[in-house]
């Protein structure tokens, strides 16, 4: 059996690898920066495992690889075919359903539903859009060290508190205002 056979993700693996020596940086500083463990990097980079696909974007992302180079190892790992996120086995254009997203600042994603995956190592949000389709379609994955996820809901709840929506007074409020006013006055 050739190499390719048993090794099929051996080309991304050691690009990935090349990448990570070339910045300095330690299995360690990687794994525990894209929150999986020392064991299925090492397995990732001797093409043993293929990286999923939120692993692969996180690997990406950390390592700041650019638009054409990202796309070759988002080949390499076997992403390059595009999603069926309707999972029909139609190929049939008029049997898929269109989905158009527009942002009205391009910098923003809105969504209107959340996935929140937890492990020992960290948290997974899947932030999706539902609007229109059959399934829920994924706009963002966020992952982050479960001290972030706790920051980040300190932060969320600080925020929350911050801004909510005043209230005018109900009319009981109203009233025993202005009567607690007439008697300030009348003892004047």
């Amino acid at each position: 059996m050739s190499d390719e056979t048993q090794l099929p993700f051996k080309t991304l693996g050691e690009k990935l690898k090349t990448i990570r020596q070339k910045l300095h940086e330690s299995v360690a500083e990687v794994s525990g920066a894209v929150e999986i463990s020392e064991q299925q990097l090492s397995r990732i980079e001797l093409g043993q495992e293929r990286p999923s696909e939120d692993i692969l974007m996180l690997l990406i992302n950390h390592f700041g690889v650019q638009d054409d180079d990202a796309a070759k190892l988002w080949q390499l790992a076997g992403y390059d075919q595009p999603h069926d996120h309707d999972h029909s086995s139609s190929n049939d254009p008029q049997n898929r359903a269109m989905v158009m997203i527009m942002a009205v600042d391009p910098r923003i994603v809105y969504s209107d539903g959340v996935q929140v995956v937890a492990n020992n190592v960290g948290v997974t949000l899947h932030f999706s859009q539902a609007s229109g389709t059959p399934q829920p379609l994924t706009t963002a994955r966020v992952g982050m060290s479960r001290e972030q996820a706790y920051g980040l809901l300190h932060t969320l709840q600080n925020t929350l508190e911050q801004s909510k929506p005043r209230q005018l007074p109900s009319s009981q409020n109203q009233n025993q205002s202005q009567n607690s006013n007439q008697n300030k006055n009348d003892k004047k």
